[in-house]
């Protein structure tokens, strides 16, 4: 399921055994036709609060508070730059004026053959293609640079466009579980798909994703 970016069972090292000159060495500046993703910063801080402060959005995903404060945002902003909630955190925004649209991130799992994609957009963003954009983007980015198998993705069952999102990118369905919605302080239904890396380079080759 789509995280605040990632779940906390995900995480490697604490905090303070983090190398921050080491987080981000794979995790370069990504372009696509209308995006930049590129690290989070301070002047993410203001757009990021009162984005990601909307019921709407964070009662889709597991680890988002609500309601989200400026100090949530700054908080956000030093855990990625440590690495604290994984190591490959994006901030979404567009290629033409800078605007910060939401976040994404993948991280490799444990296994070492697994990684989780993740994402939001702020509401006003949404059924414009950016998710699909940014999911694509970090997809590409997974396989070429890391030595990974699979891309797993998750999204609460009642959440239909990150479905389609998902389904867009090539992901197949796995399975439905239980995830923990931090904003609702519940446990919610969650579909899992995952995108191997075979079907990925077929994708590739044959246009699928474009």
């Amino acid at each position: 399921m789509q995280g605040e970016l990632l779940r906390e069972d995900q995480l490697g090292s604490s905090e303070s055994r983090l190398r921050p000159e080491r987080l981000r060495t794979d995790c370069p500046i990504l372009l696509s036709p209308r995006l930049v993703l590129r690290a989070p910063h301070e002047d993410d801080i203001d757009a990021l609060s009162h984005l990601a402060n909307n019921a709407n959005i964070a009662n889709m995903v597991s680890r988002m508070p609500h309601p989200y404060t400026a100090a949530d945002a700054a908080d956000f902003v030093r855990r990625t730059k440590i690495g604290g909630i994984g190591k490959c955190v994006y901030a979404i925004t567009k290629a033409d004026n800078g605007e910060f649209l939401g976040c994404a991130g993948v991280e490799s799992h444990t296994d070492g053959v697994t990684a989780e994609l993740g994402y939001w957009l702020g509401e006003r963003h949404w059924n414009q293609g950016y998710a699909t954009e940014a999911a694509q983007a970090l997809t590409d980015m997974a396989f070429r640079t890391r030595d990974i198998e699979f891309i797993d993705a998750r999204c609460r069952v009642t959440n239909v466009a990150s479905r389609r999102v998902i389904q867009k990118c090539g992901f197949q369905f796995q399975g439905t579980g239980m995830v923990q919605c931090l904003a609702l302080k519940a446990a919610v239904a969650a579909e899992w798909y995952r995108l191997d890396r075979k079907t990925w380079m077929s994708l590739r080759s044959w246009g699928g994703m474009a």
